[in-house]
């Protein structure tokens, strides 16, 4: 029906067939597109090749062709197509699947004698010398990435380990890397050869940079940071202008968990070159991450507009990677309102996206740019699936949760109660920060008058009028508001709804639902939110922990409904054939090399038998030479487990687990002695303990 509507409204179009005209192009591909959606191989081909003349982009015409001849199996004539348009763009990968695909070779020899060929017509593209490594073997691997490796040194490709990652998921391959460079790094540094049982053209000291610079990352990858260091020091000892190796620095910090150093080394490569948006946008995101707020404010207001906040304009220009990194700063430090504020902002974001698609329908119909509003109709469609918004989703479920379970109390009450015990110290610090409070209250009201302003001048004036007739102006966001809502459930809820709509294959929005309806008493919906995680996967650890949070709650609830409960007796056999002791007993046997598994199934251990407080404590501090997820991402989630409750009071433990951590992983600041007693315990939580005598006065 849609192909007979479209070809009699391309018949009312006097279009010559010797003209070429954008709007009618546009439609002819719109038709083929309709054709292919509904597996129409062969009307799609003699369509396409009818109206080729008349086609706009020729490039689209021809990738039409090959795909449906190799639907419809004329290989060879799909190989020639190929051909021709890796002769048009030797770097596109499709195209050399699709001639794979075309020519079916049936050794190793011919898949490799394809690329040898593109690559004697092309001899400066990479990816007929790149796309191989892929799937070769042994030594002869050795002897194309040798040459892979050499050609990218003495050209200085900075990408290079970027675009060898992708290998770096099978172990043998990684090792004859590893082999290769370090050999290449310790000849550069005696002979300036990549080999020293060679003669020729000495190699410019550039090359021994980048193999350093390549060498470092590779460490980096494999989580051996102190080599990483070693190699990236060496580097900027040698060449200290490069942003790249500043850049790298950060990054090797990062991954260590040492953010407020990693913010530091950032904050120097952007230094190197204050013009470039790209290094000062990584600033600000490291700066966030290390709960530096107000520097990355100050790093981004670099490139906002003059005369309003950086913080006004960034939301203004749904800014939402600065916004979600901004929410997740403000959950870490403690302030709920603002990362809240922040959260609402993105979902605003989002709403106004969806909104603003109405301007398309008219405009696209009459510019028949029907492809592309097909495009942007499916996008909208699943606009709330994108990582921005499950970021912002996340966090403000996270919160209200944690509001629901400790409520704010009165601001001025709290401390009026908090005042009478503290010491002169801690008043000082109070004192400070009531201060700031006052002047944060003072930016926001000049924040608003300039707003106010602003909108006098605003140039769309009649579609703000229609939006508020629709949907009424917009409530503003106050963080103190957002905090002390009467019920922060329903709040998480509103979050809850797109994610369970359009990501309902990521597991983690059916645990944050059970989260919800656990703390709501909803029985069936906790099942509903456990059994489709469960048919995600039935082996994640935040799952193990709902599970018997669940069965735990049905058995302590025996007045539950007749219908209900055989509902979830008859459900709950088909995951619990035993008691839980055992069942959580067997989880951490089968799991007993991950250390986020132990963790889960240490904490229901306690939270089933509070007098095996410290079996559970040894299980998940175990972290021996067997265990794979051995890293300071795993780490840390124990190290905050022992301080946050989960295993009661544990200050030994917590202690002795910190030192062995340190030990294994000297830079990381979570692990770090504290040197303030006041706020030891809060940062090491949040990341950002550091050793104050070397690091206090550097940011």
């Amino acid at each position: 029906m849609a192909l007979k509507l479209l070809e009699e409204f391309r018949k009312t179009q006097q279009i010559p067939p010797n003209k070429i005209d954008y709007e009618y192009s546009e439609l002819i591909l719109y038709q083929n597109q309709v054709m292919r959606e509904a597996d129409l191989f062969q009307e799609s081909l003699e369509h396409i090749e009818t109206y080729e003349k008349q086609i706009c982009d020729k490039l689209v015409v021809e990738e039409i062709k090959g795909e449906m001849l190799l639907k419809l199996g004329r290989l060879k004539e799909a190989g020639e197509v190929y051909k021709e348009l890796i002769d048009r763009n030797a770097e596109n990968w499709y195209y050399y699947e699709g001639l794979e695909k075309a020519i079916q070779p049936s050794t190793l020899e011919e898949r490799l004698q394809i690329y040898e060929e593109v690559s004697k017509r092309h001899p400066r593209a990479v990816s007929p010398r790149r796309l191989p490594l892929n799937f070769v073997p042994g030594e002869t691997f050795r002897e194309l990435m040798d040459k892979f490796l050499r050609v990218n040194f003495s050209k200085g490709c900075p990408p290079l380990f970027t675009t060898l990652k992708s290998l770096y998921n099978n172990t043998g391959k990684v090792e004859i890397i590893q082999e290769l460079v370090t050999a290449y790094e310790a000849s550069l540094k005696t002979c300036d050869l990549f080999s020293p049982y060679e003669n020729g053209e000495k190699e410019p000291p550039t090359t021994l940079l980048w193999v350093r610079y390549f060498l470092a990352q590779h460490f980096d990858k494999l989580g051996q940071y102190s080599l990483a260091l070693e190699y990236i020091n060496a580097a900027i000892a040698s060449t200290p202008t490069l942003i790249e190796l500043f850049y790298l620095k950060a990054k090797i910090y990062k991954h260590l968990g040492n953010l407020k150093e990693a913010a530091k080394w950032m904050d120097e490569a952007q230094s190197l070159d204050t013009a470039d948006r790209f290094i000062n946008s990584k600033c600000a995101k490291y700066m966030l991450r290390a709960n530096m707020v107000k520097d990355a404010e100050e790093m981004c207001s670099k490139f906002t507009r003059e005369g309003t906040s950086a913080m006004e304009n960034l939301n203004e220009m749904q800014c939402m990677w600065f916004q979600t990194e901004c929410a997740s700063a403000y959950q870490r430090l403690g302030k709920y309102g603002d990362a809240l504020k922040k959260c609402h902002e993105v979902e605003r974001h989002f709403f106004e996206i969806t909104d603003d698609q109405f301007d398309f329908h008219t405009y696209c119909m009459r510019k028949m740019t029907l492809r592309a509003y097909v495009d942007l109709l499916r996008l909208e469609d699943v606009l709330r699936k994108h990582a921005f918004y499950f970021k912002a989703a996340r966090s403000a479920i996270e919160i209200y949760l944690k509001l629901h379970d400790n409520p704010l109390t009165n601001e001025s009450k709290e401390q009026e109660v908090n005042s009478e015990n503290l010491s002169a110290k801690e008043l000082k610090k109070m004192l400070s920060k009531q201060r700031r409070a006052q002047k944060k209250a003072k930016l926001e009201e000049e924040r608003k008058h300039a707003e106010r302003e602003r909108q006098q001048k605003n140039q769309k004036k009649k579609r703000d009028e229609e939006e508020e007739e629709t949907s009424g102006p917009k409530e503003e966001l106050v963080p103190e508001k957002l905090e002390r809502v009467e019920n922060p459930l329903e709040e998480a809820i509103k979050f809850l709804m797109p994610l369970k709509n359009l990501v309902a294959d990521n597991i983690d929005t059916h645990l944050l639902a059970f989260e919800i309806y656990f703390r709501k008493g909803k029985f069936l919906l906790m099942l509903q939110s456990v059994k489709r995680a469960f048919a995600i996967n039935s082996n994640n650890p935040w799952l193990h922990e709902c599970l018997i949070k669940f069965s735990k709650c049905v058995s302590d609830h025996s007045n539950l409904p007749e219908i209900v409960n055989k509902v979830l007796t008859q459900e709950m056999q088909k995951i619990f054939n035993k008691d839980l002791e055992s069942f959580n007993e067997e989880f951490l046997k089968y799991n007993a090399t991950s250390i986020l598994h132990l963790l889960s199934g240490a904490k229901m251990m306690y939270f089933l038998d509070k007098s095996r407080q410290e079996k559970a404590i040894a299980i998940a501090t175990k972290f021996d030479e067997t265990m794979r997820d051995k890293n300071v991402k795993t780490l840390t989630k124990v190290f905050e487990a022992l301080l946050d409750g989960s295993f009661g009071s544990c200050h030994t433990q917590y202690e002795e687990y910190r030192t062995a951590c340190h030990k294994l992983f000297p830079f990381t600041s979570a692990f770090m002695p504290a040197t303030n007693e006041d706020d030891s315990s809060f940062a090491s939580v949040n990341h950002t303990a550091v050793n104050h005598d070397v690091l206090s006065n550097e940011i």
